[in-house]
């Protein structure tokens, strides 16, 4: 069967599927606020990316409607050819701006961003330090790369150090972490790779996809949340979470931004963020810039959750963002939890191996500035009732 071979022998989705335990691919018939529909049953949203709430925000919905209206439904191009619309200059001008940086630069997906970004910047000379809890994107876009790849353990400074200290000092050098590490919840320690980077003279580039909007006095994310913005040269985030669209960026200087805006090869051989998704992207920027109020229910909620978790007898281990997982640390277990709470009408989403480390299963949990303590208070109960119910709690 020679390439095939592997497909015809990967069944575990099957017996997943047959003992009713699949938890993936899930098709969602309606969203209505932290509500949806599946298979006809209403159920509450806690797996979600939405973190202020805006998906269905009615002047970002008004927003996108009439750019479909003036501008179609794509751009049927890439930004390199005909799929550059005043709009994406637009966002762009105003991503730079609400970032503090010189320029930014968008592209259709939040993973194409991190490819786009290091392949291009990262030549054979190069190398590429990361936590190895980095997101899949970074890693597939270290492969891309020809610079040599170094890993350290987890927010582990001393190991960092380490790192730094085998590369020679004539090699170009950059850290590339996630601020805010999307299954565990915790944050990376800016100020400490901030102070190393110094030492061994690299750059910094941080993924902020789960920071940018929730983090900061002012939602800028990771880096303001921990006061060292100017510190941090290249600033990458994704439109799929707080934004409620689709597409991600980069922030940093301007040259550094023009060279990746004409080599990056995931932007120039990919079509443009559709008109809809941009409009929805400024429409949120606008948002997040007006009502910080927003953030501070989220973390009213973050709090409430996570309290409410440990007060059970729940692991929850280091979070420190409105994602706060649920560890079991037995994948079956965790499947099993899973489909009682689907069943109770609770949306989760169990993780295991690889997205986390063998035996490290848990049920992620993410939270919207829009949730109701109603609904919050139905999501605990039910968490402690099926937990006791498989024995993870007494």
């Amino acid at each position: 069967m020679g390439i095939f071979e592997k497909c015809f022998e990967f069944t575990r989705a099957e017996e997943a599927m047959a003992m009713g335990i699949y938890p993936f691919f899930t098709p969602i018939q309606e969203v209505y606020g932290n509500k949806v529909k599946v298979d006809g049953k209403e159920m509450i949203m806690v797996g979600s990316n939405n973190y202020l709430g805006l998906i269905d925000h009615p002047q970002v919905q008004k927003a996108a409607q009439e750019a479909v209206d003036r501008y179609g439904v794509a751009t049927c191009g890439s930004r390199f050819l005909n799929g550059t619309l005043d709009i994406h200059v637009k966002m762009e001008e105003k991503l730079a701006q609400f970032m503090k940086k010189e320029a930014a630069l968008t592209f259709s997906t939040g993973f194409q961003t991190n490819q786009g970004i290091l392949s291009t910047l990262i030549s054979r000379e190069d190398t590429v330090i990361t936590d190895q809890m980095i997101h899949a994107s970074i890693i597939d876009a270290c492969r891309l790369s020809y610079g040599d790849v170094y890993k350290y353990k987890h927010n582990d400074m001393a190991d960092l150090e380490k790192q730094l200290l085998s590369i020679g000092n004539d090699v170009g050098k950059m850290i590339v972490v996630d601020g805010v590490f999307s299954m565990e919840g915790d944050l990376a320690n800016l100020p400490d790779i901030v102070e190393l980077a110094k030492k061994y003279n690299a750059q910094i580039m941080v993924d902020d996809a789960h920071g940018i909007g929730v983090l900061g006095k002012n939602g800028r994310g990771t880096a303001e949340h921990f006061g060292v913005e100017d510190e941090i040269d290249l600033i990458m985030g994704t439109f799929s979470k707080s934004f409620a669209s689709l597409g991600g960026m980069v922030a940093g200087n301007k040259k550094v931004i023009s060279y990746i805006k004409h080599f990056a090869r995931s932007l120039i051989f990919s079509a443009s963020i559709t008109p809809a998704s941009v409009a929805t992207v400024l429409a949120t920027l606008d948002i997040i810039q007006k009502e910080p109020e927003r953030r501070e229910r989220l973390w009213e909620i973050t709090d409430k959750m996570k309290s409410g978790y440990q007060s059970m007898g729940y692991d929850i281990g280091p979070t420190e963002t409105p994602i706060i997982p649920v560890y079991i640390r037995n994948d079956e277990l965790a499947f099993m939890l899973w489909r009682l709470l689907r069943e109770n009408g609770i949306f989760t989403n169990p993780i295991v191996y690889p997205a986390v480390p063998k035996g490290e299963a848990l049920i992620r949990t993410s939270y919207s500035a829009t949730h109701s303590d109603e609904d919050l208070d139905t999501v605990l109960g039910l968490f402690e009732k099926c937990g006791k119910q498989l024995g993870i709690l007494k």
